[in-house]
């Protein structure tokens, strides 16, 4: 028997990704998705790309009724305030936004500004990366979302943190306009956005609290910039080691954490035009690439290069691979997408 799966706050960038992603999984059947602005539109007049796949109407969230698993898309804020009446709809939820993403009441209020609406929740959510929460998530009734620039950060710099070799870390990171969401502002109108290379984050992203949260307390900083992009988030880290390494050495490191990864896939090459990852190459799918280079005029110099689609890895796509592993589907279903090219 197929999945019943929902989906609340459906008209989003987020939400559409997750049901294109959800109607081609062989083990779930979307019964819901909701929209107050577009309650009895068809899905497909907001996600134009979805035309002829689904016949699937809107719904007010009012209209919600029981199923097996919901997808929160909503608002910062949103799902944590009505947490309860979600919990009564569906036996596992998955929350996308960054309600539930922290396990510590007072780094929440840290990053966030205020309590939390609803603090003795947050311990029975799991961060939803299953590079690192796998075993979790298989028994885990309810997930979280991750932030996409802290999937970056974390999986690039993951098994270097494992193996004890970062002294310290600053990463840049260059983003797509759809990060910012669906709802136009000051920042995404065309005119202001086009042509753009701008720093709107130098310092204290709220995605650090995710990174501390899985890399523990080390040196690593952060930066965000946008650039005239729309999907994707690309990385570059200069890392100062702790040690003199070899590059056969990164590859073992690197090998080891993630050889029996699906989504991650290692890119470094000594020649060619896609030697190094870039957002291009994953737009569309649920893809991780990271490669480095270890700077020959010092070995205690390493430069990784990652990229992943905000929308997929770093949203829609990390949130069904949890839903996999909640329900004990294959990890990869509905996720075998290798996007396009050129």
């Amino acid at each position: 028997m197929s999945l019943q799966v929902g989906i609340v706050g459906g008209s989003g960038y987020t939400g559409g990704e997750l049901l294109r992603y959800l109607l081609s999984h062989r083990q779930v059947r979307v019964t819901q998705i909701t929209s107050r602005e577009n309650a009895g539109h068809y899905v497909y007049s907001v996600h134009p790309h979805l035309r002829g796949a689904t016949q699937l109407q809107f719904i007010h969230p009012d209209a919600l009724q029981l199923c097996d698993l919901l997808f929160l898309c909503l608002p910062h804020g949103t799902a944590s305030r009505h947490i309860e009446r979600y919990a009564s709809l569906a036996l596992r939820l998955i929350d996308l936004s960054a309600d539930f993403r922290l396990d510590d009441p007072a780094e929440y209020a840290r990053w966030y500004g205020e309590d939390h609406p609803a603090p003795a929740w947050l311990s029975r959510f799991v961060y939803g990366l299953p590079e690192v929460r796998r075993a979790a998530l298989r028994d885990a009734q309810y997930a979280s979302g991750v932030g996409c620039n802290a999937t970056a950060v974390n999986l690039a710099l993951l098994p270097l943190a494992r193996a004890g070799l970062i002294e310290r870390a600053t990463v840049e990171l260059k983003v797509g306009s759809s990060e910012g969401g669906h709802q136009a502002s000051s920042s995404s109108h065309h005119p202001i956005r086009s042509g753009a290379v701008r720093a709107y984050r130098p310092t204290a992203h709220r995605h650090s609290a995710e990174v501390r949260m899985i890399l523990g307390d080390l040196p690593v900083w952060f930066s965000v910039t946008a650039i005239e992009m729309v999907r994707g988030v690309h990385l570059l880290a200069h890392v100062e080691l702790n040690r003199a390494v070899q590059e056969k050495d990164l590859w073992k490191v690197y090998r080891s954490a993630y050889k029996d990864e699906p989504f991650v896939r290692l890119v470094a090459g000594k020649t060619g035009l896609h030697r190094f990852p870039e957002p291009r190459v994953v737009a569309g799918t649920n893809f991780f690439d990271v490669g480095f280079e270890l700077d020959e005029t010092d070995p205690h110099h390493l430069v990784v290069i990652a990229a992943l689609d905000n929308l997929g890895k770093g949203a829609a796509g990390s949130a069904i691979q949890c839903m996999n592993l909640m329900c004990g589907f294959p990890e990869d279903e509905g996720l075998r997408f290798y996007g396009v090219y050129p």
